[in-house]
């Protein structure tokens, strides 16, 4: 038999990848011939093909969403959990044989609604599209698009989640799908484009909202959404856009979008530098050698786009394309200057909102309005950044920033102690929420002017809530549920790889005491990191970051802090949960 295997897990990065190698033997052991579709950052995405489709006896697919549903219309087609497939995975294939059914998507042979007056507010099942992104476009993005899914049927909808992660958009969304829906949901932190949404009803939010309160933010759309204008599209913020949440819009949404384009140039950067590192610390400085190109490659050129690029996408969120130039002149002054990620961040701002300004007020002749985004735009905006830059803010900044580095360089035991207990509360406060972003944000910048303890203190605290929490469960394991347990396996798994979100279920039911236990933790780790005077080269990558020789120094009391931290966390977390009367599934109380 000939089956397609779609494994497309919460976060995208390790529960997909190990759910489709338990799988796989298991279906081979059946007999059966598999095509596997794995959508992970761990592979390449390679879709199947429309031969194999053709030729498909059965669809399985693991996760919530199925991308590309038009693709398996008519075919016989199961969906299941993870949770599910991974402990028994020749138990899940045997139900998905039996219990398959023929395959209906949202956009095929559904007529349009034409009788509902746009902007109206619709009542019944509704026809649901909708957008996830987050900053680092790894976790938020996809437990948000699970948790919408799942809230979406749940509530009689029929829903489809396109993300848009660190690998770029999956499971796009046609312009059919698009066309048949009632309703859009935006649940983006970072600008996403809405225009391909015209004239469609909008609701826009954040990930985390549509992640812990899944239901009440598909509740809220269908009667707060609305058509928007195209300044409201552009501006990403509207009627259908809830009005007390500051992290959706504004500066907040700005700055995380410049920090999402900047990550790759951070982690590329740093990484090709502690490889310069492997051949002898100072090798670089040998011209013509392969040390010396590693480092010119990572600390001349990644490192030296950082802040340009932090800029010029901060001003590409304020203003669109348009920002993009006179932010990345500023960012690139700020450099110069010596101004780092501080000054790169003011300018980005005052060049997208100079940008915005001169589309919104200069009015020209309609004979040269089409010289405004490609002659007035970038020369008014570059040349008020710039000046600013050079003659107001640059130098004061620089100055801020190098007190700031020599500071952190020089500081004492006591000093660095106090900051690695500030750092690590703030990672384990809020799970990838404001005050986690603002402590990682505050790391990342530090990289440029090549201060690496903070940083490292940062994902070491990052990665404790999630590892501690697995280790709850396999602790305690009567006091939790099933499906608790469960989700402790992947919880563990995912704070390996520095994915603080896989604590969220577990805060979202008991916030009293899991997120004290994950703040103590995190000192403790943050506290230990800095104590030692641990130096991280790149800002993600969690444990495997490891494999990269001196990426991460002094190693072995870099994991000495993390397992304390973690230990701290989990034991203290198992002492404090009250036994389970009932297993009742984690995070259905979104």
């Amino acid at each position: 038999m000939n089956v397609i295997l779609i494994s497309t897990c919460p976060n995208g990065t390790a529960t997909s990848y190990l759910a489709a190698k338990r799988l796989i033997p298991a279906a081979e052991r059946l007999g059966w011939a598999v095509t596997l579709e794995l959508h992970s950052t761990l592979e390449r995405l390679t879709p199947a093909s429309p031969a194999a489709i053709a030729d498909a006896h059965l669809i399985v697919v693991v996760g919530e969403v199925v991308p590309d549903g038009h693709r398996f219309s008519g075919k016989r087609l199961y969906r299941g959990a993870a949770s599910d497939a991974v402990p028994a995975p020749a138990t899940f294939l045997e139900r998905a044989h039996r219990d398959a059914s023929t395959y209906a998507p949202l956009n095929d042979g559904r007529p349009t609604s034409t009788g509902e007056a746009v902007g109206s507010v619709a009542t019944g099942p509704l026809r649901i599209v909708a957008v996830t992104a987050c900053p680092t476009g790894v976790a938020h993005t996809f437990m948000a698009a699970e948790a919408l899914a799942a809230a979406g049927r749940s509530l009689g909808h029929q829903i489809r989640v396109e993300t848009q992660g660190s690998v770029g958009a999956q499971d796009q969304l046609s312009e059919g799908e698009i066309d048949d829906a009632d309703l859009v949901i935006l649940a983006c932190d970072i600008e996403v484009d809405p225009t391909r949404f015209a004239g469609k009803r909008i609701y826009r939010t954040s990930t985390g909202q549509a992640l812990k309160k899944s239901r009440q933010t598909i509740e809220l759309a269908q009667a707060e959404a609305c058509v928007e204008s195209d300044e409201q599209a552009q501006g990403g913020a509207g009627k259908g856009e809830s009005a007390t949440s500051f992290k959706e819009k504004g500066v907040y949404k700005h700055l995380l979008t410049g920090v999402s384009f900047m990550l790759p140039m951070v982690v590329a950067g740093g990484l090709l530098i502690a490889l310069s590192f492997v051949f002898g610390i100072e090798a670089f400085k040998e011209e013509g050698s392969f040390p010396a190109a590693l480092m010119q490659i990572g600390g001349g050129t990644a490192f030296a786009l950082m802040v340009p690029v932090l800029a010029g996408y901060i001003a590409y969120s304020i203003a669109d394309r348009p920002g993009i130039a006179p932010g990345m002149i500023g960012g690139m002054l700020a450099s110069n200057i010596g101004a780092g990620f501080i000054g790169g961040i003011l300018a980005g701002f005052l060049a997208g909102y100079v940008a915005k300004a001169v589309i919104r007020y200069v009015k020209l002749p309609s004979s040269v309005e089409s010289l405004k985004p490609i002659l007035i735009i970038p020369l008014v905006a570059s040349l008020v950044t710039g000046l600013v830059m050079i003659y107001v803010v640059g130098e004061p900044v620089a100055g801020v920033l190098s007190t700031l580095t020599a500071f952190l360089e020089g500081m004492g035991s006591t000093n660095a102690v106090l900051l690695g207990i500030l750092l690590g509360c703030m990672m384990c406060f809020d799970l990838g929420g404001p005050v986690n972003k603002a402590a990682y944000t505050f790391g990342v910048g530090l990289l440029a002017s090549e201060t690496y303890a903070p940083m490292a203190a940062i994902m070491a605290a990052g990665m404790v809530p999630a590892i501690g929490m697995g280790i709850a469960t396999f602790v305690a394991g009567g006091k939790f549920a099933a499906p608790e347990r469960e989700a402790g396996k992947a919880s563990f798994v995912l704070g390996l790889c520095f994915i603080s979100e896989g604590a969220i279920p577990f805060a979202a039911k008991d916030p009293l005491r899991v997120i004290p236990a994950c703040m103590v933790g995190g000192a403790i780790t943050g506290a230990i990191s800095m104590l030692v005077g641990a130096k991280l080269m790149a800002p993600h990558g969690g444990v495997f970051v490891l494999l990269i020789p001196n990426a991460i120094t002094p190693v072995l009391w870099y994991l000495v802090a993390i397992v304390v931290g973690s230990l701290v966390t989990g034991l203290g977390y198992a002492a404090l949960k009250r036994g389970e009367p009932s297993e009742v599934a984690v995070g259905q109380g979104t």
